[in-house]
């Protein structure tokens, strides 16, 4: 697979960035390895979220209405695969500059 392919596969699951990872590691040019710490980064922090919104929604049940805001994540994993697709090096909105210099071991 080219490495367009495997930016896209990146976005779809852990699995998917696995993939992308093993099977890129080799022959990784700066868009396989950029989206890859873009997905990995929107990866974990969709995991934190959930697990803080779990914990807070069981505290207070009151609070179960913000569990909307996980559609925000959905959007974002969009945007991210439209970006790898268009073969295009742009930060995902509100989290991607944070991820743009970090997981030193992708690249």
């Amino acid at each position: 697979m080219d490495n367009k392919t495997l930016s896209i596969i990146s976005y779809i699951t852990i699995i998917g960035w696995l993939v992308a990872y093993f099977s890129g590691k080799d022959k990784a040019d700066s868009l396989l390895k950029y989206h890859l710490r873009q997905a990995l980064g929107l990866g974990i922090v969709s995991i934190i979220f959930n697990i803080v919104f779990t914990a807070v929604a069981m505290a207070v049940p009151a609070l179960s209405f913000l569990g909307i805001v996980g559609y925000v994540f959905i959007i974002l994993w969009i945007i991210g695969i439209i970006n790898a697709a268009n073969s295009v090096e742009k930060p995902l909105p509100l989290i991607g500059k944070a991820f743009e210099n970090k997981f030193a071991f992708v690249g």
